[in-house]
């Protein structure tokens, strides 16, 4: 019989740690701290599997549940000595989600459940502190009647303020036990107007109906958001875990707080944290009220650190910290409860934490012994570096303060304001540049958050909802800048005496938590200290080279600075358009003679050359990847009336010609027409022209400095062996007249793009004519699935939210199809060549997961932009371990 439920705490502990993906992340660990002798309120977890059958089951449950849950509720209440539902010592229960993975705040919780009417005067008998169990009541049907009950948050809150108005009080904890009980009565009327029932009485009614609630947030809007940016199935469901309530509610010596065994932004090896006296969780992270610091070293003036408020409990956490860190083995992000002076643990996980962070974190536990340098390979999320390659701050720049708040997420970000995730997500899609400003974020904003440049917030702490969010994101955020006052009616924000409307810029530093007005200047990343020894350890593991795709000197210096080992693509084309030159291009588009193409190459050859020199030098002796001329040439042509009048006008061409030359170029379906190594068929001088560039300035190179760079002459978009035989021949014969001409030899190879769908399915003929294949996935994705890349993007979202596609395939590659392409060419080119190079050019050459995958095919290198070659050497590194590769570092 399948086993549901699974009991913690109490001497019960069914659960490890090792079984996250039946128990989710928190039921395993709350399992796995109990087992190792921490303070764990005992509970039970309803496993992940119940998700699947509930929705499997149009939303009903497996018969035997009932059972399970209620025997696992009767060794909770004889554990704590209290009756779930007793009138006199009520078990009060929290019921929270829990998937495999960490999803923090997209899905529900319900704290206090189990009272009513009658369950909170035994509490409050129970406790001796009516204040408190009213204050527990009202908690409780605030969440319950948000989370299960689908009322409006800010219903619940304008009662409460109502009460303070009356009271003429500001803050929650002036009210008394008579103030909460007038709230409780408010809340119960408002929910039966609104729901047209009665608050529900029956506690075990009410366990039910929060469950059901936690496994339908499994689906809300934010937690699919959140799964689809964070490429989390939604078939590997939620577990829901029941667990007795501990109250850091009860009084003064009592306490709440979330803290980090280091600090999350920085990785500075530092008990970090926040908390609060006398409240629950939800006060912490929803920014309710502002939290305290847990140490007294990063206690300010006026602040109360938890070291000096609560020095035994602090001590006892100082202990958990070090033997969490040492049974994980990785940074901690721990939940916990003060009641009466006694701690609880209530979680435990791998927090979430910053690049900056993540790679100061694996590199000083190396150091430390507690992982070794494989691990810290692994560690790393290669996506996260793109965090520390962007740029900061200059602080030599000008700038006017507005505001300061918290430095909740490092790095810098400029945009206009917008006061609405929706009007964030709305106005990014249009390429603007946008910072999401809110008086607090809550899950429901996620969308919005990862289509803003920075968040900034003027409530919440360090562990906010937005704090912790953006930094997983990688975003900028400043939180509780409390002197700014933001109008969501008027879409304004105000401080200093200055008052900012909707569409204004500003300026954030995460770094500082510091606000600007207007623009100010930035900086590139400067890449040293943890971050080099990170990559050293990660090129000692690493089979693929790592290229980039570049064509001036700024990209090919950008991807040297970021170690790149040659470049994988320099695309010809984008040379062409330059000012200087595009006359010369244009003049040769409208020749209608080899003659009159000639003369136009012979003015375009010098401004090639140049560009060549520029790479090779720069490059000095490493790989250089050249792709021939690949688009239709009628690209370079103008095709509005006005322009086309300009250019003949310049070019001192007939207008009537030059408009019969754009019809003739003109084509219905252009990426699959007159483009690539058809050009350089058609019409030979203009890859010759190209070609006697790349030896020219290769030869000149070789001379001056004696380490001859060795060109990769490229042909793109091959589909036939002759094809590239006719292309090659070109190639071979401007290079011998070159190095006749000068005197001088290199060594070159000569390949092709392997970007259609035949030339990957005969690419064993192909390879007898090439020294390498480059895959461009880009093309071949497009080729594969009959799908234009520049038009796809208005459904492509679509298929993956349906789930028809499991990711956008021009972001990670499609294993089954393209790939399939991929390693059926790599199988085919090497039994004719076994030493034929192979290597990607696409944009899946910077992604994570097409780069494990390209190293499970065998393939020698991966190019990609320059700012993601450190992500690209990460990964491939990552990829060489999950293969079996030994750490050569140690």
């Amino acid at each position: 019989m399948t086993k549901w439920v699974y009991s913690f705490g109490a001497g019960h502990n069914e659960g490890r740690a090792d079984m996250r993906n039946l128990l989710g992340g928190k039921g395993a660990n709350l399992a796995e701290m109990a087992s190792i002798g921490l303070p764990v309120p005992p509970g039970f977890t309803i496993t992940t599997e119940v998700c699947t059958y509930y929705y499997d089951h149009g939303q009903s449950y497996p018969p035997e549940l009932l059972d399970s849950v209620n025997q696992a509720l009767a060794l909770v209440e004889n554990a704590v000595g209290a009756k779930f539902g007793d009138h006199h010592k009520p078990l009060l229960v929290s019921v929270r989600s829990g998937a495999r993975v960490s999803m923090p705040g997209m899905m529900d919780t319900v704290l206090n459940l189990g009272l009513n009417d009658a369950t909170v005067d035994g509490l409050a008998a129970a406790s001796g502190d009516a204040r408190f169990a009213w204050d527990s009541y009202r908690r409780f049907i605030q969440m319950f009647g948000s989370v299960v009950l689908g009322v409006d948050h800010h219903r619940f809150e304008e009662i409460i303020e109502h009460v303070k108005m009356d009271k003429g009080v500001d803050e929650d904890t002036q009210l008394t036990a008579q103030d909460w009980h007038r709230v409780v009565d408010g809340y119960k009327e408002m929910v039966a107007e609104v729901t047209g029932k009665p608050f529900p009485q029956d506690p075990h009614a009410q366990l039910w109906a929060a469950i059901g609630a936690v496994f339908g947030s499994w689906m809300n809007p934010r937690a699919n958001t959140y799964r689809r940016l964070h490429d989390i199935p939604a078939q590997w469901g939620t577990a829901v875990n029941v667990q007795a309530m501990v109250f850091g509610n009860m009084g003064n010596d009592c306490a709440t707080g979330v803290c980090f065994t280091r600090d999350p932004s920085t990785g500075e090896n530092f008990f970090y944290g926040e908390y609060l006296v006398n409240a629950q969780g939800e006060d912490v992270v929803a920014g309710i009220r502002t939290p305290q610091p847990m140490a007294e070293a990063r206690a300010k003036p006026g602040e109360k650190s938890m070291e000096t408020v609560m020095p035994k409990a602090y001590a006892e956490l100082i202990d958990v910290r070090a033997k969490l860190e040492k049974h994980y083995r990785d940074m901690q992000d721990i939940e916990f409860t003060v009641q009466q002076n006694k701690l609880y643990m209530l979680q435990t996980r791998n927090g979430k934490r910053t690049a900056a962070a993540s790679l100061k974190i694996a590199v000083d536990m190396a150091r430390e012994g507690l992982i070794d340098r494989t691990e810290a390979v692994k560690r790393v999320d290669p996506k996260a570096l793109d965090q520390l390659l962007h740029p900061t701050l200059d602080p030599k720049a000008p700038r006017k303060a507005l505001a300061k708040g918290l430095p909740a997420s490092p790095g810098a970000a400029c945009g206009v304001i917008v006061f609405s995730a929706d009007e964030a997500e709305a106005r990014a899609a249009k390429g603007e540049a946008v910072i999401l400003v809110r008086i607090e974020t809550s899950p429901e904003d996620i969308h919005g958050m990862h289509a803003a440049k920075g968040i900034l917030t003027t409530r919440g702490g360090m562990t906010s909802h937005a704090a912790v969010v953006a930094r997983g994101m990688g975003r900028p955020c400043v939180a509780g800048a409390g002197t700014i006052n933001v109008d969501y009616a008027q879409q304004t924000m105000s401080a200093g005496g200055k008052r900012l409307t909707a569409g204004d810029t500003i300026t954030l530093d995460g770094a500082t938590g510091e606000v600007f007005a207007g623009t100010v200047a930035m900086i590139e990343p400067q890449l040293s200290g943890d971050f080099a020894t990170l990559m050293e350890w990660a090129d000692g593991v690493r089979k693929m080279k790592v290229r980039a795709n570049a064509e001036t000197p700024l990209d090919a210096e950008t991807a040297r600075k970021f170690g790149a080992e040659g470049i994988g693509l320099c695309r010809t084309e984008h040379m062409f358009f330059d000012p200087e030159r595009i006359g010369a291009v244009r003049q040769m588009i409208m020749a209608e003679t080899e003659d009159g193409r000639r003369d136009a190459l012979s003015r375009l050859l010098p401004f090639q050359r140049k560009d060549f020199l520029e790479l090779f030098n720069i490059m000095a002796g490493l790989p250089v990847t050249i792709r021939l001329l690949d688009p239709p040439l009628h690209e370079f042509l103008p095709h509005k009336e006005s322009e086309i009048e300009e250019v003949a006008e310049s070019l001192g061409a007939d207008v009537a010609l030059m408009k019969r030359r754009v019809a003739d170029l003109s084509e219905a379906n252009p990426m699959l027409g007159h483009r690539g190594c058809r050009l350089g068929v058609t019409y030979p001088e203009i890859y010759e022209m190209q070609v006697r560039a790349i030896f020219e300035a290769a030869v000149m190179v070789g001379k001056e400095t004696g380490k001859a760079p060795v060109p990769e002459i490229m042909i793109p978009l091959v589909m036939t062996k002759r094809e590239l035989e006719i292309t090659r021949a070109q190639v071979d014969k401007v290079a011998q007249e070159v190095f006749a001409e000068s005197g001088y030899h290199i060594v070159y190879q000569v390949g092709t793009m392997i970007e259609l769908p035949r030339a990957a399915l005969t690419a064993d003929t192909i390879a007898e004519s090439a020294d390498f294949f480059s895959f461009g996935t880009n093309d071949l994705t497009q080729t594969v699935f009959g799908l234009s890349r520049d038009d796809a993007g208005k459904f492509l979202p679509f298929y993956v939210e349906k789930g028809i596609l499991p990711k956008d395939p021009f972001v990670s590659i499609d294993v089954d199809g393209v790939g399939a392409l991929v390693q059926i060419a790599a199988e085919k080119g090497r039994k004719t060549k076994p030493d034929l190079k192979l290597g990607i050019c696409g944009e899946h050459g910077g992604d994570p997961a097409s780069i494990h995958f390209c190293g499970s095919v065998g393939l020698d290198y991966v190019s990609c932009s320059p700012y993601r070659v450190p992500v690209a050497r990460l990964a491939a590194a990552q990829a060489a371990l999950a293969s079996g590769g030994g750490d050569r570092t140690a």
